[in-house]
């Protein structure tokens, strides 16, 4: 597997980022056959920082039901990982420029 087909794409969500500011930690979801030393080998690779420790959660499929016909089916389980970098480190694609808001704000 390469590096570009173990990071599927980032979490952005509040929690996400409250884990950034707060403990430095980045949520990714992964391919579901990776290892945590694989992850730790792209994440190193891709974005160019040091990770210190990868936490993998297994998220399961959900049983939904459709209204129209009332049959129900399971959406696909797929895998998460939280990351923690070295202190002063950080990923840029999580970062929200803050500067653009405090110029808009002064404009109102």
């Amino acid at each position: 597997m390469s590096v570009g087909d173990i990071l599927l794409k980032p979490i952005i969500t509040e929690k996400s980022l409250r884990d950034v500011g707060e403990e430095n930690k980045y949520s990714f979801k992964v391919a579901r056959k990776v290892t945590k030393k694989q992850i730790k080998k792209a994440v190193e690779e891709i974005y160019k920082v040091k990770v210190l420790g990868v936490n993998v959660i297994n998220i399961p499929g959900k049983t939904r039901r459709s209204l129209k016909t009332r049959k129900e089916f399971k959406s696909a389980g797929w895998k998460k990982v939280v990351v923690k970098l070295v202190p002063g480190q950080k990923i840029d694609v999580f970062e929200f420029p803050t500067e653009e808001k405090k110029g808009r704000e002064k404009n109102e």
